[in-house]
């Protein structure tokens, strides 16, 4: 069996495949400089806590790269809808942390748009909306 890299070839494609690759950047920030990431990110691990950088390193990047090197090395449109709905939970868990937490900031509003588009294109593709 040969493995052939499945370049996208339509519209939708490109954008699906684009935000698989953001997420892809993101995964490996996270993975390769989880303190510089996290200060980024506004979160602060405690000294005493080391563990949390390995979260950083390990979950959160773990699930971002897995996920977006699935959908880049497969293209398929089920994995673009896994990616898309990843991202659309992630800002709905924002948006409910915003409401519920005090955590309305202008940093948080701006991830949420972020996260609202990374969750848009592939979604887009997925359900057919863009060819």
């Amino acid at each position: 069996m040969e493995f052939a890299f499945p370049w996208p070839a339509s519209q939708g494609e490109w954008l699906a495949w684009s935000s698989a690759i953001v997420t892809l950047a993101l995964g490996l920030f996270l993975f390769l400089a989880p303190g510089l990431a996290f200060r980024v990110l506004r979160l602060q691990p405690r000294p005493e806590k080391a563990a949390a950088i390995a979260e950083g390193r390990g979950r959160m990047s773990g699930f971002y790269l897995g996920v977006s090197l699935c959908c880049i090395l497969l293209a398929q449109p089920l994995l673009y809808m896994a990616l898309g709905f990843s991202w659309l939970f992630t800002a709905f868990g924002r948006l409910l942390s915003m409401m519920s937490d005090g955590a309305n900031t202008p940093f948080n509003w701006a991830s949420i748009v972020v996260e609202l588009a990374l969750a848009a294109l592939p979604l887009a593709f997925a359900f057919g909306f863009v060819p």
